[in-house]
């Protein structure tokens, strides 16, 4: 039997696994949080399967999603970063992803986590949207405008209202399934 989905996954295997067992799942581990905004980061102006499609390259590239270790990164490793041709060789979203790491330990820092931090957006609950369509769910919200606009006050970099919102709906704080999608009401 067939299950609905969201149509943006459409049949390519690895957007339907992403899809089925990723998207909109709650996160509150700091180092998935921080795996994600790196992506969210990169993925500006570009589509999530690009991303999606070289994410092991990243993960690789970027010693594992390692923020403790990102933010010791030498002009060395930027420009060995800058040559491998597995990631999307972006100067302004390396350094971008260098300055957010930092960042995210100085909120770390603050507030005990960045879980913590993020979640206290949507007071730890799960925003849940009810899309008949995914084209009917928002690019941003007065939601991803506020973090957005705290992050950024904060040193963060690339991280404007729809790159978060991005980040809110692939780490679950907004649930952006359709209505009809069998992964609605699971998470």
């Amino acid at each position: 039997m067939k299950k609905n989905r969201c149509t943006w996954c459409g049949d390519d295997p690895l957007y339907i696994k992403y899809h089925d067992q990723e998207w909109g799942v709650p996160v509150k581990d700091d180092d998935k949080l921080f795996e994600f905004l790196i992506l969210e980061t990169f993925q500006a102006g570009l589509s999530w399967i690009t991303v999606l499609r070289k994410r092991e390259n990243f993960r690789k590239a970027f010693d594992n999603f390692d923020y403790k270790k990102i933010a010791q990164y030498s002009e060395e490793k930027k420009e060995k970063l800058l040559q491998d041709k597995g990631i999307i060789r972006n100067r302004l979203k390396i350094k971008a992803t260098i300055c957010n790491a930092i960042s995210f330990m100085e909120v770390q820092k603050e507030f005990g986590s960045f879980s913590n931090y993020i979640w206290s957006f949507t007071n730890h609950k799960v925003v849940k949207n009810a899309w008949k369509k995914h084209t009917d769910a928002p690019a941003s919200t007065p939601l991803s405008e506020a973090i957005s606009k705290d992050l950024k006050k904060r040193g963060f970099k690339f991280v404007g209202a729809t790159v978060i919102y991005a980040h809110l709906q692939a780490t679950g704080m907004v649930n952006d399934h359709i209505v009809d999608c069998f992964r609605y009401k699971q998470v």
